[in-house]
């Protein structure tokens, strides 16, 4: 009876445990690319759950059809040939399901790892997003801006991300959004996002990089356009600029809270790889159009 009562409280402790749980973060999508993520995972979990039972099922069948039973002492059980049919189906079906779930994969990387539907006629937003030991640094180079461990991004807008490491390897997440993707030195990877609503998601590094990577969080706030062109302004009237030697002290190891900048690091620190020479050509380009009108 006492067996029974503690097998009893442990189950309810665990349920009433999970009611107070948060939904998961990847199956509360809140853009296109999480958004066919999530369906991939719902669709696993479902096939996966229909093997299960019928595994399950037929396990019980055989442990009650052929159980030990009281027979005669010399009792012998017929021979009995494998079925070729049973063969095939016990076979066939786990390749069919394998060829199934490599299609829909292979499918949703190419749509993941492309622009997000719906906005291939529109401008992405390009952000350079670079971590250190242990925070993240984002940089709006056409806006001429940069915030620490939080990125504002507007809404129903295309977004590029190009990721990078001041450190070891770290990987770049926003699960309402997308799948991770790393982050690493001397090399730029590209994550193309896009969020359908607004509000404050979750962000962070979900590659182990040391003792202060269970902090290196971000926030991430999605909001209108004019909302956003709004905050640009903002951080033009009130930011302070960045200088080489404020980014300097910030890539030294340690934590740090949420600050934002005029100016960002690509002016004296570019990015690497071939998005550095990009970006070289588009200050010039941008410079040489600001000369211009000046001159007019």
């Amino acid at each position: 009876m006492i067996k029974k009562w503690s097998h009893f409280t442990l189950i309810f402790t665990i349920v009433t445990m999970l009611t107070g749980c948060e939904p998961l973060l990847v199956l509360d999508p809140k853009g296109p690319q999480a958004e066919r993520q999530a369906r991939d995972i719902l669709l696993s979990i479902g096939i996966m759950s229909v093997v299960v039972i019928v595994v399950f099922a037929i396990l019980i069948y055989i442990l009650v059809k052929y159980r030990d039973s009281k027979q005669n002492d010399d009792y012998e059980p017929p021979h009995i040939e494998g079925n070729p049919w049973v063969e095939v189906i016990c076979v066939g079906i786990p390749v069919l399901i394998v060829a199934y779930l490599s299609f829909v994969s292979v499918q949703s990387n190419y749509i993941v790892e492309s622009v997000p539907q719906g906005t291939e006629n529109q401008e992405p937003l390009v952000i350079y997003a670079s971590s250190s030991d242990w925070k993240w640094h984002f940089s709006y180079p056409e806006e001429g801006i940069e915030t620490v461990n939080y990125v504002n991004i507007p809404t129903n807008r295309p977004l590029e991300f190009r990721l990078y490491s001041y450190g070891p390897i770290t990987s770049f997440w926003i699960p309402q959004l997308g799948g991770q993707k790393y982050a690493m030195s001397d090399m730029l990877t590209t994550l193309h996002l896009a969020a359908d609503e607004t509000g404050e998601f979750m962000g962070r590094n979900a590659n182990f990089s040391g003792k202060g990577f269970a902090e290196n969080t971000f926030q991430v706030e999605a909001m209108s356009q004019n909302d956003f062109s709004k905050w640009i302004e903002e951080v033009k009237e009130r930011a302070n600029p960045l200088t080489e030697e404020k980014f300097r002290e910030l890539l030294k190891p340690g934590h740090v809270g949420r600050s934002t900048y005029v100016g960002t690091h690509l002016e004296f620190m570019p990015p690497p790889g071939k998005h550095s020479d990009h970006y070289k050509k588009s200050v010039d380009s941008d410079q040489d159009s600001h000369q211009d009108h000046s001159n007019h």
